[in-house]
């Protein structure tokens, strides 16, 4: 059963999700979809990977999103000389107290921006490894708990691109999902020139949400209902990647956890107390493709990760549509409230 309080949490969540919305889309011109997955990431509790060619915003939403709640914030200009210490912190010896003092590193924020991820090497982008799935930081043998929420927003450049280095696999399989902003179309490239040309709309961007109130909205995400048959089709995609000829490495378990998760936050961003298959399908894209690897016959015949997972969609058997199969029962036997019907 959904309590009254359960209820208001969801509300609250869509008011809340719907400023932060608006507010980032005043500075990202005309991708709506992006800035909702973006804040489905956010709200599961996950990571985002920003990857597209230079110059379509990739930065600018990354600022937007961490200027649009009130937070800390910190920036990390990924470059080859940058050292694993410059991100995690060091310890360093006080004369005075005749002690080492630990000093944070710049990954110790509530929302992490990494710029150009992959222009570091790929001994520095490890050194997100421990913070991005523990959410703690040790160095020297302690441990240093990182605050909440904890977001890591990266953007990179396609591999292709002069000096860069492809992130390591185990790298990516922490990102909860990857997605690509693509050429705005004409008229929001015209818009973009009025809103743009005078000044950066980034100077004018206030925050709209706290982080006290994220914190409580992804209590109220974890408390979606998924269904038997909603959580075996996302395993039954995610273990389709594992078996499919053009693929030598398939999702994780990792992966599935994140395709659940985030089909939470978008069942919650709809309004929704329990998830659809439609949430799953509507994310399976963004959430498994990065981690997967084409096989060479694969890259060959210009195949990629994307198109797979889109094919094993279309392939795997969505499971029969029953409404009330998806909603958490009522205990008792009694009918369901309002919002559960």
């Amino acid at each position: 059963m959904t309590t009254y309080d359960e209820r208001a949490s969801l509300d609250d969540l869509t008011t809340t999700a719907g400023r932060v919305h608006r507010s980032v889309e005043a500075v990202i011109e005309g991708k709506p979809e992006v800035v909702r997955l973006a804040l489905t990431v956010l709200l599961a509790e996950g990571h985002l990977l920003i990857e597209d060619v230079p110059g379509v915003g990739k930065t600018m939403l990354a600022k937007a999103l961490a200027r649009s709640i009130d937070c800390s914030v910190r920036r990390i200009q990924f470059t080859p000389d940058l050292l694993p210490s410059d991100i995690t912190g060091v310890s360093v010896y006080d004369q005075q107290r005749q002690e080492f003092e630990f000093k944070p590193g710049a990954i110790f924020a509530q929302i992490v921006i990494g710029d150009e991820i992959n222009r570091a090497s790929p001994k520095t982008q490890s050194a997100l490894l421990e913070s991005m799935e523990e959410r703690q930081v040790t160095t020297d043998g302690q441990s240093y708990p990182l605050p909440s929420p904890f977001m890591v927003v990266a953007t990179q450049n396609p591999v292709e691109m002069e000096g860069t280095y492809p992130l390591p696999e185990a790298q990516r399989d922490r990102f909860m999902a990857r997605v690509s902003i693509g050429y705005p179309s004409p008229a929001a490239e015209l818009r973009m020139l009025d809103v743009h040309g005078g000044a950066s709309p980034l100077d004018a961007l206030r925050p709209v949400a706290h982080a006290h109130e994220i914190v409580r909205l992804t209590e109220a995400v974890r408390a979606v209902h998924v269904a038997e048959a909603v959580r075996r089709y996302a395993v039954e995609l995610v273990a389709a990647t594992r078996h499919h000829p053009d693929l030598r490495l398939g999702a994780s378990p990792r992966a599935t956890l994140h395709l659940l998760r985030a089909a939470k936050a978008a069942a919650a961003l709809a309004g929704r107390e329990f998830a659809l298959p439609d949430d799953v399908q509507g994310l399976a894209v963004p959430v498994l493709a990065h981690r997967l690897l084409p096989t060479a016959q694969a890259q060959l015949s210009r195949r990629s990760a994307e198109q797979v997972v889109l094919e094993i969609v279309q392939r795997t058997p969505v499971p029969e549509p029953s409404a009330p199969q998806w909603r958490r029962s009522a205990p008792g036997g009694r009918p369901p409230g309002p919002r559960e019907a």
